[in-house]
């Protein structure tokens, strides 16, 4: 006969954790049909949220080097992770469409609420604690963060032809509102790299 693999005995406790990290795990399998305002690169569909999440994760470990000296990338990381899944409940606010942004705030604030309370007393709190700090983006973190956040969709547009700049019909002036203020105070490196290249975009258009 096969051996099978001895289990260990689960305590109650250890139960009842399990079962609401697993309910919050299986839920998070929504924001992979989550459709942004972004499309890919290669232009043949929207992105999803998901996908979204991961990339700007791996911008922030390869563009660590220009996050300022009291940045904690491995922080910056959790948060990117976790930044988006509002976005189950309350759907993607394209930056350039037109959003009512009192209203989605409210509805972020209560996706929030019902989303992360899914997770163990503990880890609900630290988990909603991070989120709460990347939307207030006040934080060395934060602003990295940020700042990572928005250098990741410009930087898809100026390869796809111009993406949903075309898409919302937008300027020079709301790419230096909209993005350059956040890039620029979270990782100015960045915004010096990427501003001439989108200035010559949008002055060619």
């Amino acid at each position: 006969m096969p051996q099978t693999t001895p289990l260990i005995d689960l305590t109650p406790d250890q139960q009842i954790r399990l079962d609401r990290q697993m309910e919050f795990l299986r839920e998070m399998d929504k924001l992979k049909s989550v459709l942004r305002g972004t499309k890919l690169i290669n232009k043949s569909r929207r992105e999803n949220s998901a996908e979204h999440s991961w990339h700007i994760m791996l911008y922030a470990a390869v563009l660590a080097e220009h996050a300022g000296p009291d940045v904690d990338i491995a922080r910056v990381l959790r948060m990117l992770l976790i930044h988006d899944i509002v976005e189950i409940d309350a759907g993607d606010a394209p930056i350039h469409g037109h959003v009512d942004h009192a209203a989605m705030e409210l509805k972020e604030a209560a996706a929030a609420d019902r989303l992360f309370n899914l997770l163990p007393a503990d880890q609900a709190r630290a988990f909603r604690a991070l989120w709460d700090e990347f939307e207030a983006a006040k934080t060395p973190d934060a602003q990295f963060a940020k700042a990572i956040d928005r250098t990741q969709p410009p930087v898809g547009n100026l390869h796809s032809g111009g993406g949903s700049w075309i898409e919302y019909n937008v300027t020079m002036d709301q790419i230096d509102t909209r993005v350059g203020v956040p890039i620029n105070r979270g990782a100015p490196v960045l915004w010096a790299w990427l501003h001439p290249l989108l200035s010559n975009f949008f002055a060619k258009r």
